[in-house]
């Protein structure tokens, strides 16, 4: 059984990808040269251990945080991280365009949509 996911760029592209459920997010976006990370973040990251922030992604259908980081952004509005994310059929994910560490955003995006 695999898990779909629609991954949507920051210039408005969309992909569809296909994962193991349960798979951390981050490998499966890497693995697809879709890169979470920055510019910068790209070489100088915690290899997915969820202590750097910088492989954040926002999401669509907010599922419920799994790790205390998750948790945090989720409550403040930050990106989630991709490598305390488990891939579940359905995931819409926004990669982000990280000129600047973080972005921390409202609960509505421009388009209307909820973010997550």
């Amino acid at each position: 059984m695999t898990a779909t996911i629609t991954v949507v760029t920051p210039e408005g592209d969309r992909r569809e990808l296909t994962a193991d459920p349960g798979a951390v997010l981050r490998d499966v976006l890497l693995a697809a040269e879709l890169s979470p990370h920055g510019r910068y973040a790209r070489t100088v990251n915690c290899g997915g251990r969820g202590i750097c922030a910088t492989c954040g992604v926002r999401l669509g259908g907010e599922p419920t945080p799994e790790h205390w980081h998750d948790d945090l952004a989720d409550r403040f509005g930050y990106p989630r991280l991709s490598c305390q994310l488990r891939v579940r059929d359905g995931m819409v994910v926004r990669l982000l365009d990280k000129r600047v560490w973080g972005g921390r955003k409202s609960g509505r995006d421009r388009d209307g949509s909820s973010e997550g």
